[in-house]
C-alpha cells in the first residue's frame, strides 16, 4: 500500500492496526497495517516495501500519514521455523504500544 493509500485509508476506517516490524537480526523496520478482516498490507514506496533505518525515520512517516500510535513487533524467523506459532499475534507477549 503506497503512503497516499494509507493516508487515505486511515482517514475512513476505524478498525484497523499499525505495526512496526522488527526483524531479528536486521537493523531496518517496516510498516504494516492490519484491516480487522486480517488481510495485511505493507506500506510500499513505488511498489517496493519502504524500510526505515530508525524509529525516528517510522515516526516521522507517519506523523506525516496522520498516524498517532502503533505497535513495535519483534518478529523472529526461529520460531516459525522450529514450528512455533508466530507469538506477536498476542497483545502481551511482543508488541509494545508506540505513541507518538
Amino acid at each position: 500500500m503506497e503512503l497516499k493509500e494509507f493516508e487515505h485509508y486511515q482517514r475512513q476506517h476505524e478498525s484497523f492496526e499499525i505495526r512496526v516490524i522488527a526483524h531479528a537480526g536486521s537493523r531496518y523496520y517496516q510498516v504494516m497495517l492490519e484491516p480487522a478482516d486480517g488481510a495485511t498490507q505493507i506500506l510500499t514506496r513505488r511498489g517496493k516495501p519502504m524500510l526505515f533505518r530508525s524509529l525516528e525515520d517510522v515516526y516521522g512517516e507517519l506523523k506525516q500519514a496522520g498516524i498517532r500510535r502503533a505497535y513495535l513487533v519483534q518478529q523472529v524467523a526461529n520460531d516459525e521455523i522450529v514450528g512455533h506459532e508466530a507469538r506477536y499475534h498476542d497483545p502481551l507477549l511482543s508488541r509494545m504500544p508506540l505513541v507518538f
